[in-house]
């Protein structure tokens, strides 16, 4: 199973298209200043995408309309 889901992440972006951009600005973000939301300990995943959509799941990145 992948975590998180997808009906949990789209209860926060309005559609896959969009959770894919937000996604892959965050980890992008995260490559390069090595800034994340949350201690590192408590991220289920290993790469930076992961840790991107983990974060967007739990509310804790910023979604501009």
């Amino acid at each position: 199973m992948i975590y998180p889901s997808i009906d949990k992440l789209l209860l926060f972006v309005d559609s896959k298209y969009r959770l894919v951009h937000i996604a892959a600005q965050r980890s992008e973000e995260i490559r390069q200043t090595h800034h994340l939301q949350k201690p590192k300990k408590e991220y289920k995943s290993v790469k930076n995408i992961g840790k991107a959509l983990e974060e967007v799941a739990e509310g804790l990145v910023i979604i501009k309309k």
